[in-house]
């Protein structure tokens, strides 16, 4: 890796930890779940938690502990583990599926912002220079890109000043949420919102009629599996934190335990204010809106129980309904730079320098793949371009492409937990943090990180073909094979290239 001096701030714990808090905890999962599922989703994200997230984040911790001293983050765990093939597919498939993230998200956080100023999503009203709705978006959207690109090019000390901002701000969200409710709650005589008839009633049985078979419920469960995920991410940072052996697996660990009780608390909170029934017949409230019409009925609900006029009340809830879009365009943001750089860095600086174009590999003095990061931007306005100009067939287009990478963007988390038996029977690798110490113990996460997310994907893939859609869930199983062809003619590209010039070198 080509680079030049350069001298990069270290990532503190606290930093780490906000940093993970931006990358994986979604606090619309929260009002979400509920409105999905009611007091009956807490169970579901404790067994995700229990089951796959706490499992798999020790595993994140043992492998950048054992690895502190690596700058390829996930690469470079599992081609130590198994092998560079495995490692550069599972690395790949990873970052092909971030860019399509980006794309969408360089759009829709405008969406966000637009709820947060006016209270509303006017998007579909936006008209810049005689341009349609759609087309502006478009035009915002590869703004956003290049401005993002730009200050995160300039080094990893101004991405943490964004991501603890975001991480600040949903930590500030979560309070509001918990203060707010146990107000509302003591204030209202100990009265729940949402009341509790029975534990089986309450806890295991859904208001939404909409969520109560087997497959709808199977279907909340991969939701809340999905809610998890992101802690990888921040793998490529352990080289980059303080005293990474001790402060990596100490910001994870902290942080994993953190969001699985943070979730559930968060749901049950929601339900101190918020009587399903109620909310739900006041009719145009969906899944998309419930976030920010719970916020609202927060700040009413807190208006009405310390004696404030209706009006009052409904003006609280107006400036709660703001804070909440404003807190999640800065926590969207923090994800945002996290995952501008992370995903890359770990592509770019964990593979062979002779994978890409020596221009790639080039860091500049504040220690960024510069030039890799402005040809990612310049990929990501292409598909952006492409989809809010080039009308309906490439709109089509898209959408395929992100079936393509619904289930794609989580197989990663497989393979890298079914690398980890490897990683443990490694003698030669040092690990100076061990969580799992007896086979035994070793099998069962492994077994169960596998299973869950396994069966994650299998019931997302299968879900649109229940619906009649076939050719979704072609599409979804189409993903994973074709960026895995895609990574092995990569691979096998530069293995020739690589051979040939052994060849020459040794004649």
């Amino acid at each position: 890796m080509s680079s030049k001096v350069h001298d990069t701030k270290k990532l503190t714990l606290v930093a780490l930890i906000l940093m993970i808090f931006t990358s994986v905890f979604g606090f619309n999962n929260i009002p979400r779940s509920f409105y999905l599922m009611g007091y009956s989703a807490i169970p579901w994200y404790i067994l995700s938690g229990v089951l796959f997230f706490i499992p798999y984040a020790f595993m994140m911790a043992e492998y950048g502990a054992a690895f502190k001293n690596e700058t390829g983050g996930i690469y470079s765990w599992m081609e130590k583990s198994v092998g560079p093939k495995y490692a550069f597919i599972t690395t790949f498939m990873w970052y092909a599926s971030y860019i399509i993230w980006m794309v969408n998200m360089s759009s829709g956080i405008w969406v966000i912002v637009s709820t947060a100023i006016f209270g509303s999503d006017l998007t579909s009203k936006l008209s810049l220079f005689g341009l349609n709705s759609t087309q502006t978006m478009g035009i915002l959207g590869i703004l956003l890109m290049v401005v993002f690109t730009f200050v995160a090019s300039k080094g990893l000390n101004k991405i943490t000043k964004v991501t603890s901002l975001g991480g600040i701000a949903v930590t500030l969200l979560n309070l509001v949420l918990l203060v707010g409710a146990l107000l509302v709650f003591v204030l209202n005589g100990f009265h729940l919102a949402q009341p509790i008839e029975s534990v089986s009633k309450g806890f295991f049985s859904s208001p939404n009629p909409d969520y109560l078979t087997t497959i709808s419920t199977i279907s909340f469960m991969v939701f809340a599996i999905f809610a998890y995920g992101g802690i990888e991410v921040v793998g490529g940072l352990v080289d980059q934190t303080e005293n990474p052996e001790k402060t990596f697996p100490k910001g994870v660990t902290i942080a994993a335990i953190v969001i699985t009780v943070g979730y559930a608390i968060g749901i049950f909170l929601v339900g101190m204010f918020t009587n399903w029934d109620f909310i739900v017949a006041k009719g145009n409230v969906n899944i998309a809106n419930f976030s920010y019409v719970t916020m609202e009925n927060l700040g009413y609900q807190l208006g009405l129980a310390f004696g404030a006029t209706t009006k009052t009340a409904v003006l609280i809830g107006k400036i709660m309904s703001r804070y909440m879009g404003v807190s999640m365009v800065l926590c969207l943001s923090g994800a945002f730079f996290t995952l501008l750089y992370s995903p890359l860095k770990q592509l770019i600086e964990g593979t062979p320098t002779e994978m890409w174009p020596k221009k790639l590999t080039i860091l500049d003095e504040d220690g960024m793949p510069k030039n890799a990061m402005w040809l990612q931007c310049a990929i990501v306005v292409v598909f952006i371009f492409a989809v809010s100009f080039g009308g309906e067939g490439a709109a089509k287009f898209f959408m395929k492409l992100t079936l393509m990478t619904n289930v794609a963007m989580t197989i990663p988390y497989l393979l890298i937990a079914y690398a980890f038996p490897h990683f443990k029977r490694k003698d030669e690798i040092e690990k100076p943090f061990v969580v799992y110490k007896s086979q035994g113990a070793i099998k069962v996460a492994t077994f169960f990180t596998v299973l869950m997310v396994g069966f994650a994907n299998i019931a997302t893939i299968v879900e649109p073909a229940t619906r009649g859609h076939i050719s979704d869930t072609m599409w979804m199983i189409a993903g994973p094979v074709v960026f895995s062809l895609l990574a092995l003619g990569i691979y096998d590209r530069y293995e020739k290239k690589h051979l040939k010039k052994l060849k020459e070198h040794i004649a």
